[in-house]
């Protein structure tokens, strides 16, 4: 995933550096740039899940004809795939890459020493394995955005090393080592991790006594909840367009937001930021797509297409017919 994740990363700091080290606005820059990217994709898929809608009608027919024979049936829909020049796997390929940028996204995000402020990996792993650390902090695996934080409080400093007496002399050195280049690269650094007073290298932590312990940084989760409800009402509304027998999936309408928001507890406010931006950009460029090649017009085009075949079919007929008579 490293190879992967560093074009990435470096775009990401290219444009935070054009932000004048706006965490925030380059996240949300990089994944409209990412989903810019990959509008043909997603108006692949469209056609894809819209041809799969205008052949039901022959795939059912196959169904009725072969029965409980899988083999066969599995044979005729792939002859039918083919003479329809449809790809039985047209929507999987967006999902997928997706995905894989969802996970390299949220790596960088959560490593920004090491993708965003050039900290040799050595050094942040030195620091990440140390008992003294581990002690000092109380976390078993601290994460980098745990170590900035300690690092910006003075909470992680070469006092309190000595203090742990965890390590030998000549491990300590190497932490120590460790930390102040860490130090350097984080005052040098022109990031600003901040938005609106929320800090994203925060986690947030819920409590049931939402009146006395209230978190400005619960907004984060909060928001990419609403964001993902918003999508999948539009994303539903969309497969009853393209097809209206489909199964309604009101119950995983609320189920995937909800457990999103259990895990926005758990993960800092900066992942949850990117899952507000990527559902809110995702769902109006899915929104003009569904708009420009909708079901509807897609369709209309396809029957119109059939048409004007069948046409110049019987118009050749025809000609043919008069041709002989003469």
């Amino acid at each position: 995933m490293g190879i992967i994740n560093a074009p990435f990363a470096w775009v990401l700091k290219t444009i935070a550096e054009l932000m004048d080290g706006n965490f925030a606005a380059s996240i949300f820059l990089f994944t409209l740039i990412i989903n810019i990217i990959l509008i043909p994709l997603s108006v692949k898929s469209q056609k894809s899940a819209v041809q799969q809608t205008r052949i039901k009608p022959k795939l059912d027919k196959l169904k009725e004809r072969y029965g409980d024979d899988r083999q066969k049936l599995a044979q005729a829909q792939q002859e039918l795939y083919q003479n329809e020049k449809i790809s039985m796997s047209g929507g999987c390929l967006p999902m997928l890459l997706r995905l894989v940028l969802m996970m390299c996204i949220y790596t960088i995000i959560l490593s920004p020493l090491s993708y965003l402020m050039d900290v040799d990996k050595k050094a942040v792993s030195t620091v990440r394995t140390s008992p003294a650390v581990v002690k000092i902090l109380d976390k078993k695996a601290p994460s980098e955005l745990d170590i900035i934080k300690a690092i910006e409080s003075k909470k992680l400093t070469a006092d309190k090393l000595e203090e742990s007496k965890k390590e030998d002399a000549k491990e300590l050195k190497d932490v120590k080592t460790a930390i102040e280049e860490i130090s350097e690269s984080i005052s040098n650094s022109d990031l600003d991790f901040e938005l609106l007073g929320i800090d994203l290298t925060e986690t947030p932590k819920f409590s049931f006594n939402i009146f006395k312990k209230f978190q400005l940084n619960w907004l984060m989760p909060v928001i990419a909840f609403l964001a993902q409800i918003l999508t999948s009402l539009v994303s539903m509304k969309m497969q009853k367009k393209i097809n209206p027998d489909a199964p309604s999936m009101s119950g995983m309408l609320l189920m995937m937001p909800l457990f999103s928001l259990y895990i926005g507890f758990t993960l800092s406010c900066g992942v949850t930021f990117y899952w507000a931006c990527s559902s809110i950009i995702g769902g109006v460029i899915q929104t003009a797509i569904q708009y420009y090649y909708g079901p509807h017009k897609m369709l209309a085009n396809e029957r119109l297409k059939e048409l004007n075949k069948q046409a110049d079919f019987e118009a050749g007929q025809i000609k043919k017919f008069t041709s002989s008579e003469n």
